[in-house]
């Protein structure tokens, strides 16, 4: 199993990824009955983006390393403290010349890349009000001492920084789509500010209207149930309901065969129930939405399985969440329809911002506007300048001809000798 596939899913991702080379028991169902799915070869599933501005980096390190047998086999036999700790990266420096050479290599492109990402921000800010201290944290994932070559200081680094990142993700993206409802409902009630009185009414019955015709729909189980996923079972695998067993289950998803369940495959299960509220025929529903419910149910059975947070689920993990209460009497799952994300205050407080920012640009394209007309002036001086100097210059040319008189029979010049 190659461990970057499920790379982004773990926190200590270098690790359990390429660790994990467990076989999957075979499962013990009647194949007829399961609808036919083509075979899944996990040497040709792509890595999802982890959505950290190093993810590339990552995982061309994670590709060459993979190549070190040494390596794999000393990853294979560490536990999660050893490599969250740092002591395996020691293990970097017994792999292989060839594979350090590539390492090294690969941090010097990444280096280039980062300093040319400086420059250009650099150069946007012409200079002024720069965090430097800001831009140099892009440097968190790797040794900037030390340029050239990559040692087991970067490893550490990477490793460490990676899993910082992917544990912040959750709130960094609540906290996005908090301000993606804001713009939403900001643009709507300055929409109505350019309408008039009935125009204006109209757009309110409508809104109301369609927020109504989304909320209509039917329930939603709680994400990680035995009634979410036996609907699962029986509408997407194609089994009887009163055959449902969690164990066939959880092998039926582990789609790479891994041993775990991960957040790409965890997120899968939910359609079924995304569908039940949201079409994208339908102009009252949001897209946007569907996915942050996605990754909001994806997040809850999370926190509640996953117990080791490793951002991974075990089967055994998973047969353990089977025995508890909430799987068999879960409460009532709520939609986004049903909460609010920001109050008032936030809403104003938020307008208030776009208001200052939208002021910063404006002054901003003043000033380009001014620049603009102020290189258009010494274009045109320019050009004056050069129209005046092209005419002396023929001016010039036409007084020294009229100095030369014509050739004279011979070829003797008329221009007397003194």
């Amino acid at each position: 199993m190659k461990w970057r596939t499920i790379l982004p899913q773990c926190c200590f991702f270098l690790v359990t990824c390429a660790l994990t080379a467990l076989e999957a028991v075979p499962i013990d169902i009647d194949k007829t009955k399961v609808k036919a799915a083509q075979p899944v070869d996990s040497a040709k599933i792509e890595p999802p983006d982890t959505g950290l501005y190093y993810d590339e980096y990552l995982k061309q390190v994670i590709d060459v390393l993979e190549t070190d047998s040494h390596f794999r086999e000393k990853l294979q036999k560490a536990d999660i403290e050893e490599i969250k700790s740092g002591r395996l990266s020691k293990e970097l420096d017994l792999v292989s010349h060839h594979v350090r050479t590539k390492l090294d290599e690969l941090k010097r492109q990444e280096v280039a890349r980062l300093r040319m990402l400086i420059k250009a921000k650099l150069d946007s800010f012409q200079d002024t009000g720069i965090d430097h201290h800001a831009l140099l944290k892009q440097f968190d994932h790797l040794n900037h001492l030390n340029p050239n070559k990559f040692e087991s200081t970067d490893l550490d680094m990477l490793i460490k920084a990676a899993t910082s990142d992917l544990e912040h993700y959750d709130k960094a993206r609540h906290e996005e789509f908090k301000k993606y409802e804001m713009m939403k409902e900001h643009e709507r009630r300055e929409y109505l500010k350019t309408l008039s009185e009935e125009k204006r009414k109209e757009e309110e019955s409508k809104f109301a209207e369609m927020k109504k015709k989304h909320e209509n729909h039917p329930k939603v189980n709680h994400p990680g149930s035995k009634d979410q996923l036996k609907e699962v079972w029986e509408e997407a695998d194609g089994l009887d309901p009163n055959d449902f067993d969690p164990k066939t289950f959880f092998k039926l998803h582990d789609v790479n065969s891994d041993g775990f369940l991960d957040e790409q495959e965890l997120e899968a299960l939910f359609t079924k129930e995304l569908e039940k509220v949201y079409d994208p025929k339908n102009e009252e529903d949001d897209m946007v939405e569907m996915e942050e419910e996605r990754l909001r149910m994806r997040e809850h059975v999370m926190n509640e399985v996953d117990t080791n947070k490793d951002r991974l689920v075990t089967l055994e993990e998973f047969l353990k969440a089977t025995e508890k209460k909430e799987f068999l009497e879960p409460d009532s799952w709520e939609t986004l329809d049903q909460q609010q994300f920001f109050t008032e205050e936030e809403l104003k407080e938020y307008e208030n911002l776009i208001s200052v920012q939208e002021s910063k640009l404006k002054e901003k394209a003043d000033e380009l506007q001014k620049q603009k007309e102020d290189l258009q002036r010494q274009h045109e001086q320019l050009e004056a300048q050069k129209l005046e100097y092209h005419q002396v210059v023929q001016q010039m040319e036409q007084k020294k001809l009229q100095q030369i008189s014509p050739s004279a029979p011979g070829g003797e010049s008329k221009i007397p000798h003194i």
